[in-house]
């Protein structure tokens, strides 16, 4: 299976070099289509991650999927949760951190964000929003109902977030607002989900004050970061995004 998937990337590669040679690209430096090879992936550098003197060490930023679990932190400290107390790293993803030993050794995925409970022994690694989110609800008995079918309705709409955002962000952030060049077509193609997408939360909220009846739990905390941004104007796109013909 690496072998193919190494296959599949340089090949994807030598597609992109071809294409800069022909003059197909814009901005061939800038564009989304720039490639590394599959065993460059993981650590470029060797750093550790610091630790603090808190059970909870957070690796992150201030992105949706990072927020979400920050939400959820203060919430638990809220409730009096002590061993909720966390310290919080700042990864500065522009400059490539995520890319540490460190780093990487927490997430091989190498995303924010990511976390190490040290209150277990050994200390327990945590990567991916979902799964962070989870495991704090689960380890605090807080926002993760216990009831059969309250349990199951959160878990639909936490994985259907988590499924869903991609569309959101690499989708239409990337081709509205960050891509080097327009592409009217992905440009409607995104809109248009991110607009399916916040009319099932429209329909489902008209009819329940949160995700799960009247429970707030962490499918709460997951959908707020993203969808609550689009309705605060993220991507600058609040109203222009009515037609993909009014951003120049």
């Amino acid at each position: 299976m690496k072998q193919t998937f190494m296959s599949f990337d340089h090949d994807l590669a030598d597609m992109c070099a071809q294409e800069r040679r022909q003059g197909l690209w814009q901005n061939p430096a800038a564009s989304c289509c720039s490639v590394q090879p599959l065993e460059q992936t993981g650590g470029t550098r060797e750093k550790d991650l610091p630790v603090g003197e808190h059970p909870l060490q957070l690796y992150s930023m201030g992105k949706p999927n990072g927020v979400k679990v920050t939400i959820l932190l203060e919430e638990l400290i809220a409730l009096e949760h002590s061993n909720a107390e966390y310290d919080a790293w700042l990864i500065r993803i522009g400059e490539g951190t995520q890319f540490s030993s460190g780093f990487v050794g927490v997430n091989p995925n190498s995303k924010i964000p990511a976390m190490v409970d040290r209150s277990t022994n050994p200390p327990t690694r945590l990567f991916e929003s979902g799964s962070i989110l989870f495991y704090l609800a689960e380890k605090f008995g807080a926002f993760l109902p216990t009831e059969h079918y309250k349990r199951a309705e959160t878990m639909n709409w936490l994985t259907w977030q988590m499924g869903s955002a991609p569309f959101v962000g690499g989708g239409f952030g990337h081709f509205y607002a960050y891509a080097p060049f327009r592409i009217e077509s992905a440009i409607d193609r995104f809109a248009m989900e991110t607009k399916r997408q916040l009319h099932v939360l429209d329909s489902h909220l008209a009819w329940n004050e949160y995700m799960v009846g009247d429970e707030y739990t962490i499918a709460d905390i997951a959908i707020w970061p993203w969808y609550g941004a689009i309705m605060n104007d993220a991507y600058d796109a609040r109203n222009s995004s009515r037609s993909t013909n009014t951003r120049t």
